[in-house]
């Protein structure tokens, strides 16, 4: 599945960035609350919750049609936004001493996992959802990119995600906009109409 690669290379984009941060730059500051070490732990879990999730029974039916509803669901349903925080910092915690060795770990059993799984398989998210695992697949990679490119801003170190992943993550992006009504806004300003609201965002 190309959803697959693009999780795969966005991935191991994520590790290789990891391994080039140095070790006094982990507690330096990373994003909103976070620091390098949160917001590396926070963009683990793209990768921790698919091998999570794939190890839960697969459901016959899926509640989510698309990745576009499943951030539209996640948005319409509130998002506690401490609590996303507190879960990057554990997991930054639980990284250990050497995160990119340990997300490496992590990505090499979730691509196995996947490895093992049908074309077909539908898999339950977060509040007891469930959807595609294609499609849940591009959530991860829109996760994936955004938070590599977050992190390489934070450090200075080049992201080296592939063209490809950020194209399908800014996709994403724009469908999930358009979705949540949006659309408009987002395509003014993308043609250099109109600047966006400050704290504009789609997750």
């Amino acid at each position: 599945m190309k959803t697959v690669s693009n999780f795969e290379a966005s991935a191991r984009a994520l590790v290789d960035l990891l391994g080039r941060i140095a070790p006094e730059q982990w507690d330096s500051p990373g994003l909103g609350v976070w620091t390098v070490r949160s917001l590396a732990g926070h963009a683990s879990r793209a990768i921790l919750t698919v091998e999570q999730y794939l190890a839960k029974p697969a459901p016959d039916a899926v509640d989510h049609a698309d990745a576009e509803s499943y951030y539209r669901s996640a948005a319409a349903g509130g998002i506690d936004h401490d609590e996303v925080a507190q879960r990057g910092i554990a997991a930054g915690e639980a990284l250990g001493t050497h995160p990119a060795d340990a997300v490496r770990e992590m990505l090499a059993h979730t691509l196995a996992r996947l490895a093992a799984e049908p074309a077909t398989r539908n898999v339950l998210v977060v509040g007891g959802r469930s959807i595609h695992l294609d499609e849940y697949l591009r959530t991860r990679v829109l996760e994936l990119v955004v938070h590599t490119i977050d992190l390489s801003r934070a450090t200075g170190i080049p992201h080296g995600l592939t063209p490809l992943a950020v194209e399908e993550a800014v996709t994403l992006a724009s469908r999930v906009a358009s979705r949540q009504g949006a659309g408009e806004d987002l395509l003014l300003a993308m043609t250099g109409r109109v600047t966006l609201p400050e704290g504009f965002s789609v997750v």
